[in-house]
């Protein structure tokens, strides 16, 4: 694990999500066990049905610190990659990196501010200095907060915008361009760009994070049409909120039957599992086997977003 100390330590909450987290009190709590009881995550024997369909690829993972983050980087390294990943905050980063580590692949811990276009050409310096090239890239952080959830349209200040359009849009565009041209010198690449429910569904309280996340769907389509002759897929992701990390947004949320309204309607109606659920389709879209897709969104929601 490496760490590159000239990095900005500008604090930014890492929350480990890509959709609206959100919830309150014993109500809310009740309800994940009450989901998870019912409709319980499948268990599986990873090690039995692990393919090394990423056998040499390296994989630079966005946000990488996080929980779904987590157990995205995870699965990945269960498939064979060897991964780099890009934490705002050292620690969590370097944390993150440990557990890859013991699935017995290659790994760089690298602290990089992803709005600031500067530390991205340098994180993708570092890879390629540490791991040697870049095969894929999963644009997963997000500047979203408590500070900025379930917050009037009125209420949102030109710096909530500048911030989180920082982080979700902009972070995911330098990366892209960043690593553009490893990925046609070489004759492709995968770009996996994590977008979110919040746009697609409009989501009232959240317009600088559903218009930054819609604006990166945006970014990938153009992007897949724009890159495809040079055998480079851009597509994205909209999850489900995750079990992971989702303790803090769901007791400090001031509406206590959110989550009952959001997910206890679902057809698969339990909360999804960052390594199981979205890691699996992460690595198919990173893998060879995704390679006649391009330019679509993926709703890992437990079918959520069926009318969408």
């Amino acid at each position: 694990m490496t760490r590159s100390a000239g990095f900005s330590a500008r604090f930014r909450l890492p929350l480990p999500i890509s959709g609206p987290l959100h919830g309150g009190g014993a109500l809310a709590r009740s309800v994940f066990g009450l989901l998870n009881q019912f409709v319980p995550i499948p268990s599986s024997d990873w090690e039995e049905s692990r393919m090394g369909k990423l056998d040499g690829k390296v994989v630079i993972v966005t946000g990488g610190g996080g929980g779904v983050a987590r157990g995205m980087t995870i699965a990945l390294a269960k498939e064979g990659a060897d991964l780099s990943i890009v934490e705002l905050r050292a620690d969590r980063g370097d944390e993150a990196a440990r557990e890859v580590e013991k699935q017995g692949g290659r790994v760089v811990s690298i602290a990089c501010d992803v709005s600031r276009r500067d530390q991205v050409d340098a994180a993708v310096a570092e890879t390629l200095d540490h791991l040697g090239r870049v095969d894929v890239l999963v644009n997963n952080a997000t500047g979203v907060s408590l500070a900025t959830s379930n917050l009037a349209f009125m209420d949102h200040g030109e710096a909530d915008f500048d911030h989180i359009l920082g982080v979700d849009l902009m972070g995911s565009f330098h990366f892209m361009q960043a690593c553009f041209p490893h990925f046609k010198n070489q004759g492709g690449g995968k770009v996996i760009n994590f977008s979110s429910g919040a746009g697609t569904e409009r989501l009232a309280g959240y317009v600088a994070y559903a218009s930054a996340k819609e604006a990166v769907r945006a970014l990938t389509g153009v992007a897949a049409r724009e890159w495809g002759r040079w055998g480079i897929n851009v597509n994205a992701v909209c999850p489900a909120a995750m079990t992971v990390g989702m303790k803090s947004f769901v007791e400090n949320h001031p509406d206590p039957d959110f989550e009952k309204k959001a997910y206890g309607d679902r057809p698969i109606a339990r909360l999804g599992d960052p390594e199981q659920d979205i890691g699996r389709v992460v690595a198919f879209l990173a893998s060879a086997e995704s390679d006649y897709l391009t330019g679509q969104t993926f709703w890992v929601d437990g079918g959520g977003s069926i009318h969408a």
